[in-house]
């Protein structure tokens, strides 16, 4: 694990660890603004800014912000959610950069902001050096809004607006107050902790963090919101029934289920971390990733995405992973010398 304060390098999380495949993936270096990050996913401390937009591009928490505990639990148990970057007046809970928020994260914040009000304040964007990690989470909030047109509403207010972050202070409950509640021995183990990262940070898991704090919230409101437009795994009628899929994808989402006539491909949307793996290994550009409405039951469960009997050569028997007709293997296939008008092969 590599540490910089609040973002934590989880090794094991890391798609380039759980899996080899030929196309690395690099979101977080290219997406770097700083280019603090090394091809080894070590962090310059003097040129990393916190900004988090490792955190929200890396699909798989390798990149994870330290503290997200801690903010699911605020956001959970507050009466009045109000988040502010460093670049804002001081008036709820503090996150690095609206950069950390991710579309699993915005979608878990607009759930619970059916039932209680959400503010977010910052500085003035367009003057932050943190700017374009700024501009990665908002595109990422507008592409939810897009497919969720009647999602609860989030109020993202500038930290300059008049009264609002005076009475937010008011509402909101302080730092102080929160450790006058604790415990001596919480507040000597979180200070304990944060001298010490790495006792918290060692962390292997499969599901991200934010797609677990998805999951949690709605299912406890899941009553509220029967479908949510989740981007999921789609399969043509072109798939060839090779599998390749299964085996490429580094989550363990795709699974098959295979006799001597027949191959089920199984998918679990809530493993699936987008990568796209599958859908760049697929030879016969069978699978796409789509929005799509998907009720709780989905999300959490297993799908069957695709069943296809699989094809075998008419010359020799031999397994084909093709949609030609007659199947033929690439080995009889060269005895044939082409095809004739009525779309059958003549033999050399």
């Amino acid at each position: 694990m590599i540490y910089n304060c609040q973002i934590v390098y989880n090794h094991d999380n890391c798609l380039n660890s759980k899996k080899a495949f030929v196309n690395l993936c690099r979101l977080c270096i290219n997406s770097c603004p700083h280019q603090a990050i090394s091809v080894y996913r070590e962090l310059d401390a003097k040129r990393c800014t916190e900004c988090g937009i490792c955190m929200a591009v890396c699909p798989s928490d390798g990149f994870v912000y330290r503290n997200s505990n801690k903010l699911y639990d605020y956001i959970k148990n507050s009466k009045k959610i109000v988040l502010n970057c460093p670049q804002a007046i001081p008036a709820g809970h503090e996150i690095p950069c609206l950069g950390i928020l991710d579309r699993d994260l915005w979608m878990t914040l607009m759930l619970h902001a059916r039932e209680k009000e959400l503010t977010i304040f910052t500085g003035v964007c367009a003057d932050c050096p943190d700017k374009e990690a700024c501009g990665t989470s908002v595109q990422i909030f507008n592409e939810v809004h897009d497919t969720w047109k009647d999602h609860p509403l989030i109020w993202i207010k500038v930290a300059s607006d008049d009264g609002n972050c005076e009475s937010a202070m008011r509402e909101t409950m302080s730092e102080q107050t929160q450790n006058e509640r604790k415990g001596w021995r919480d507040i000597g183990r979180e200070k304990f902790e944060a001298m010490l990262p790495g006792i918290t940070s060692g962390e292997t898991y499969l599901i991200p963090k934010t797609r677990q704090f998805l999951g949690e919230t709605w299912k406890s409101r899941k009553s509220g919101f029967e479908v949510l437009p989740i981007p999921a795994l789609n399969v043509s009628e072109s798939c060839t029934n090779c599998g390749e899929c299964s085996v490429i994808c580094p989550q363990g989402a795709l699974t098959k289920k295979e006799t001597k006539e027949q191959l089920d491909l199984i998918y679990e949307p809530m493993k699936c971390v987008r990568c796209q793996r599958c859908v760049s290994i697929c030879h016969a550009k069978a699978l796409s990733m789509e929005i799509k409405s998907l009720s709780y039951r989905l999300l959490a469960g297993k799908v069957l995405l695709h069943e296809g009997k699989r094809q075998f050569c008419s010359r020799c028997g031999k397994q084909v992973f093709d949609n030609l007709e007659p199947p033929l293997c690439i080995a009889c296939a060269l005895e044939f010398k082409g095809q004739d008008s009525t779309g059958g092969y003549h033999q050399r």
